[in-house]
């Protein structure tokens, strides 16, 4: 069953700025780290940020210094700052727990971000 709402993407000029959010499953959203990840056209679901149940973030290099991850533990959300947006940040964001497969029905439809002028 889905476990999580993505939203807050849309379209975005290059150095723009957006806030996407993720409202989790309360159980899920205690237990686990959660992360963010970007699937580009025609490529694989890739984890970009993570946040664990202490706090602790982690990000993937190709896009530290632009990205923040957060969450609201009393709303059992995640959410994902992009800042100085470029066009290979175009893709559908989704959140969940860090391995997760792609497969596991726990996916959300994800939210579409678009960089272009």
């Amino acid at each position: 069953q889905v476990e999580f709402v993505e939203s807050g993407g849309g379209l975005v000029q290059p150095g723009g700025s957006l806030r996407l959010s993720c409202a989790a499953s309360p159980n899920i959203f205690r237990a686990y780290t959660m992360g963010w990840y970007r699937q580009a056209p025609g490529k694989q679901r890739e984890l970009v940020a993570q946040i664990t149940s202490a706090g602790f973030t982690i990000y993937t290099e190709s896009m530290r210094g632009r990205l923040t991850i957060s969450k609201d533990n009393d709303k059992s959300t995640v959410h994902l700052q992009i800042n100085n947006l470029k066009s290979e940040d175009t893709g559908v964001y989704y959140c969940n727990v860090p391995g997760t497969s792609p497969a596991s029905p726990s996916w959300g439809q994800g939210t579409q971000v678009t960089v272009s002028s």
